[in-house]
């Protein structure tokens, strides 16, 4: 069993360039677009070994419908775009998803098929390279808006460049990612699952996942208005969502600098900087200093 760590964060946007636009603003460096053959489009931001995925549906016509043990990548993104724009996958490194695929079933989690393909990527460079994935799924009936799957790298020569990692605001790497749930101690099991279980914590009404790189924090809708002492939580009328997460900076100071330069809201909490989610396509961004 791995203790497998984050890999990246799919962050649905209704419209891509947008997105872009507004990452650049918050400081980040983005790779070019490049399209999925199955009906999405996707803008990176890299650091040392993750990721955020900035992710449309760019065509709906490609998106193929989930069958038997099938799951759809673009089905499932097109229908959370549907209920509002946010944070709809997480995703754990994988070495190898078919290994990873019958580990789960055997854990009692989603008995999926997975899912391989390939596409198109621009270097520095720019030239033009192919890119593989093979990626395991996970779903949980009661999590009709969050989705878990490892990704395995084909050609990872040709996907981590370090030029793509290096961030005007600098960001350094995924710290945290939180998810909302009405009972965190619920999903135990299901976290023990997709990690290896020493690395899952009860922490009061809380669950703490650690990982290989970055940590998983399932809290209430009460912890979370604690948290970003906001009198408002996520929606949870379609079960717990992936709701937060928190990026690692050289120099909060310099962060902010960026940020007040590029017109961008954001509120200082608890020696943090917090962007509301109101102004980041429906999920909240966290800086803090350093890992």
């Amino acid at each position: 069993m791995l203790n497998r760590g984050i890999d990246h964060l799919v962050l649905c946007a209704h419209d891509l360039d947008a997105a872009r636009d507004w990452y650049a603003r918050l400081g980040f460096t983005l790779t070019p677009k490049a399209e999925h053959p199955f009906g999405t489009a996707n803008s990176l931001i890299q650091f040392d070994g993750a990721f955020l995925e900035l992710l449309t549906v760019n065509d709906a016509s490609r998106i193929v419908e989930p069958e038997d043990r099938g799951f759809s990548f673009g089905a499932f993104n097109r229908d959370y775009l549907e209920g509002g724009e946010g944070f709809s996958m997480l995703v754990f490194e994988g070495f190898d998803a078919r290994s990873d695929q019958e580990e789960f079933a055997e854990k009692g989690l989603s008995d999926l098929e997975p899912f391989d393909f390939e596409r198109k990527a621009k270097l520095p460079d720019g030239a033009e390279v192919t890119v593989g994935f093979s990626l395991a799924f996970v779903t949980h009936p009661d999590m009709e808006r969050a989705v878990f799957f490892t990704c395995q790298q084909h050609a990872p020569e040709y996907f981590w460049k370090r030029d793509f990692q290096v961030h005007d605001n600098g960001a350094l790497g995924i710290r945290d990612v939180t998810l909302v749930a009405q009972h965190p101690v619920d999903l135990f099991g299901f976290f023990a699952g997709l990690q290896d279980a020493t690395s899952v914590f009860k922490s009061g009404e809380d669950l703490r996942i650690r990982t290989a790189r970055g940590n998983v924090l399932v809290t209430t809708p009460a912890g979370w208005r604690k948290h970003f002492q906001s009198t408002t939580g996520p929606d949870l009328d379609h079960g717990p969502i992936l709701a937060a997460y928190t990026i690692c900076v050289h120099d909060l100071r310099d962060t902010e600098k960026i940020l007040k330069n590029n017109g961008i809201p954001f509120r200082m909490l608890n020696e943090t900087i917090v962007v509301d989610p109101t102004n980041n396509f429906g999920v909240t961004l966290e800086f803090v200093h350093d890992l």
